[in-house]
């Protein structure tokens, strides 16, 4: 599993870069920049690990991550006006860190016991997602899987391609093709800009009480 864990390296790394970026276009300070980087790249683990009960989460056991995230924040602060030239690296390394996060949150409530569809998938879901839900909501932000992308849904569907796949071929096979599902779901969702329905209304207000 030596590329899966490149692979997540790579991901942590997009994930923070993404948490950086937003940090310095909110002109926040070395620490709020560092701080949004660390939450987007490990906030899903975290989640994933209280719902199938690994306290505390490996996130705090094992600092590895967290310092990859904060030498990725302290190098985009430095360099954020060339990261932003990077527009597509960082967009096609942020579907491999989705995919992979996905399939390792999934893989990590099946090594806990757990075969429910409903909590795999939804443990694979949040691995992926919720980093950048937690950045969004530090800076005040509707996230941004609550508006706009193929995002939640993607890791949703790869979530689910591994769970189905687990049941009858092996764990890294089925690793691989989650990780493929979520990645190209993603990937055919940007290039083709799909978004999912939102409901258009005309401006009245909805107050309620």
């Amino acid at each position: 599993m030596i590329l899966m864990n490149f692979f997540e390296i790579l991901g942590t790394i997009a994930f923070a870069i993404s948490g950086a970026l937003l940090g310095v276009q909110k002109k926040l300070d070395i620490f709020g920049v560092s701080f949004l980087a660390v939450v987007t790249a490990v906030g899903g683990g975290i989640f994933r690990d209280i719902i199938i009960g690994t306290i505390p989460p490996a996130a705090f056991q094992n600092p590895k991550y967290c310092l990859i995230s904060i030498a990725t924040a302290v190098i985009t602060f430095q360099m954020h006006k060339d990261m932003n030239k990077l527009k597509n690296v960082v967009l096609i390394s942020d579907a491999i860190g989705l995919g992979i996060f996905t399939v390792v949150g999934a893989s990590a409530a099946f090594s806990h016991g757990i075969t429910g569809a409903f909590i795999i998938v939804s443990t694979g879901m949040f691995t992926g997602i919720g980093g950048g839900i937690l950045r969004d909501v530090s800076v005040q932000h509707i996230p941004v899987v609550f508006r706009k992308e193929i995002y939640a849904v993607a890791s949703m569907i790869g979530a689910l391609a591994f769970y189905i796949c687990y049941k009858y071929i092996s764990k890294e096979t089925s690793i691989y093709i989650g990780f493929t599902v979520t990645f190209m779901v993603r990937m055919i969702s940007v290039k083709y800009n799909l978004n999912l329905p939102v409901c258009k209304q005309k401006h009245e207000d909805l107050t309620v009480g």
